[in-house]
């Protein structure tokens, strides 16, 4: 369950992955995996006032970085399809967003191009079979890289990013994708609640 704080000296940052919690907003990341929603993020933020959209800044093949192979249980030089995206809040960028597929499920769809996919990536992989069983979600602080630094607007490296890395495995449990989100550290704080059966 995700959301992020909408800070940008506004009121709001909304973070799809793990909810994060503000006296006014509060959020759940099930938009976010489920098929069948379209577009969670403009939607989102449409009911909160705002207008939410994407940029794709590229897609393609990559070998796959060490720790998207280990996720993905893939030897270290394995073929991926990388899908870079910016994700905006009222025309700023909040999140710089990079997701990785096996070569064996996304080359050769949408995935792997440039331009916006029909009904959303998450349709596509339900409709090639791929759904999830487990999501697992890692959260962490780091200084940001000159790419992440330029894309999101940083003033400078030393301002600290937050990152939210995603594992989305099938129920047969194959991992079929990992997400790495990055939003600047200031958005704040992620909380995480569980309900128990």
């Amino acid at each position: 369950m995700v959301e992020k704080l909408i800070d940008a000296s506004r009121d709001v940052v909304h973070q799809r992955g793990a909810e994060v919690t503000q006296d006014r907003w509060i959020g759940s990341s099930a938009p976010y995996i489920a098929s069948g929603r379209g577009d969670a993020w403009g939607n989102e933020a449409a009911k909160r006032g705002h207008k939410g959209s994407q940029r794709i800044l590229g897609a393609g093949t990559t070998t796959a970085p060490h720790a998207v192979a280990t996720a993905l249980d893939l030897a270290f030089d394995s073929p991926v399809v990388i899908r870079q995206r910016l994700v905006l809040l009222d025309g700023q960028p909040i999140e710089y967003a990079q997701s990785y597929w096996p070569a064996d499920i996304a080359t050769g769809t949408a995935l792997a191009q440039q331009g916006k996919i029909r009904g959303g990536a998450v349709t596509l992989l339900a409709n090639l079979g791929y759904t999830p069983g487990t999501v697992d979600e890692d959260i962490q602080t780091r200084p940001p890289t000159k790419e992440e630094a330029e894309a999101l607007n940083l003033a400078s490296t030393s301002e600290w990013v937050l990152t939210l890395t995603r594992t989305i495995t099938a129920p047969d449990g194959r991992p079929y994708e990992v997400s790495v989100m990055v939003s600047p550290g200031r958005i704040g704080r992620h909380h995480y609640s569980m309900k128990v059966d």
